[in-house]
């Protein structure tokens, strides 16, 4: 008879990856890692996330109201390890969720790379992995988050421009435009030490919406859906990319937006070796 498993708490997995549990509670995470494949896999899933949120946040970093979140930092409990004494209330990701509403609440965002959030295990099934973990990340991403005016084309030009080098993938704003939708910023970022782009986009209808771009030799997949964090989730491929389109709208408006920017993409690169 196989025995059903329940699977540890999100805390209580990022807790093991930490080193912050008991020799004894450690022992009961390590067994079902061993014979429940959930188990494995969601651990193997809370490892690898990387992406750094502080660069998401950027703007309301720039404008943060310090003195307020100092404060609000000094009033958080300092908790005892398991195994080395107290540490600060930032030090790890059993108390990410809590530090980052804070952070929010004060106007400033944190940095993965400061919680320490460490990689080394691989991915079964990386295409889809690497969309999970962008999808955990456009959760937290409010109007507030992208407000602002809208760049001026140049200015999204240069910004566009800054992904070439690393993605090897040229954009024009007219190629990444979405109708009726405001382009907001271009960003650089990294996942399991690949470059990925991120076009953050405002919907005045439905909130943030992202366009996410990775390197992929996985070869040529025509688009399909799917729902992640509450959101859809619109992505495909060609020959050396993979595509993802991430927002509240509803499938067939994500559909329709996503297949709009595919022709056009795949057009603007096809005419870049004519």
């Amino acid at each position: 008879m196989t025995t059903k498993h329940t699977i540890p708490s999100d805390e209580d997995l990022t807790a093991f990856i930490d080193g912050e549990l008991t020799a004894e509670e450690a022992a009961r995470i390590q067994t079902m890692v061993n014979e429940d494949e959930r188990t494995a896999e969601r651990l193997e899933f809370l490892a690898r996330a990387s992406l750094p949120f502080k660069q998401a946040f950027a703007p309301l970093l720039a404008e943060a109201p310090r003195e307020k979140l100092q404060a609000m930092l000094a009033a958080l409990p300092v908790q005892q390890s398991a195994r080395s004494g107290p540490t600060p209330a930032f030090a790890t990701r059993r108390r990410f969720l809590g530090a980052l509403a804070a952070s929010l609440a004060a106007g400033i965002a944190i940095d993965r790379a400061v919680i320490g959030i460490g990689k080394g295990f691989s991915a079964k099934d990386e295409n889809s992995e690497w969309r999970a973990v962008v999808a955990d990340y456009i959760s937290l991403y409010t109007a507030e988050t992208l407000a602002g005016p809208v760049p001026g084309r140049e200015d999204q030009a240069a910004q566009l421009a800054g992904l070439d080098e690393k993605l090897g993938l040229s954009l024009s704003p007219e190629a990444v435009s979405l109708p009726g939708i405001d382009f907001k910023r271009a960003l650089l970022l990294q996942y399991d030490g690949k470059p990925l782009a991120q076009i953050a986009y405002l919907d005045p209808e439905t909130g943030p919406m992202a366009l996410c771009i990775v390197k992929s030799d996985a070869g040529p997949k025509a688009p399909d859906l799917e729902n992640r964090k509450g959101m859809n989730v619109v992505y495909w491929s060609n020959a050396t990319h993979a595509f993802m389109l991430i927002g509240h709208a509803v499938a067939d408006r994500m559909t329709a937006i996503a297949e709009g920017v595919r022709v056009r993409v795949e057009g603007f690169e096809q005419t870049r070796f004519l």
